[in-house]
């Protein structure tokens, strides 16, 4: 019974730091995409290379990607949260995907 309330207790604190790197990130992502734009300005006006276009936008795909991967670890305590509060699920419940 005590290894369920830590488990749970655990999740929970999980959820709520990556609650709080998610904000982080997004805010790193909106920062990217402003400075994508203004490169891209720069260059179109001849002020700068290319480079600095490819350089932001290396930027903000990097920024994108670990938003994403803080999404998914989200998505997994969340299921270990449902998992250590009791609930199940089988994998016959979920809908089918179309190969199409």
């Amino acid at each position: 019974m005590l290894a369920a309330f830590r488990e749970v207790e655990d999740q929970l604190s999980t959820l709520h730091v990556l609650d709080e790197e998610a904000a982080i990130q997004a805010n790193a992502v909106a920062a990217s995409e402003r400075s994508l734009t203004l490169a891209n300005n720069r260059y179109r006006g001849g002020v700068t290379s290319y480079f600095e276009v490819i350089t932001a936008q290396q930027a903000a795909l990097a920024n994108e990607r670990a938003a994403v991967n803080i999404l998914i670890r989200r998505m997994n305590a969340t299921l270990l949260l449902l998992k250590g509060l009791g609930g199940g699920w089988n994998v016959s419940m979920l809908p089918a995907i179309s190969t199409r």
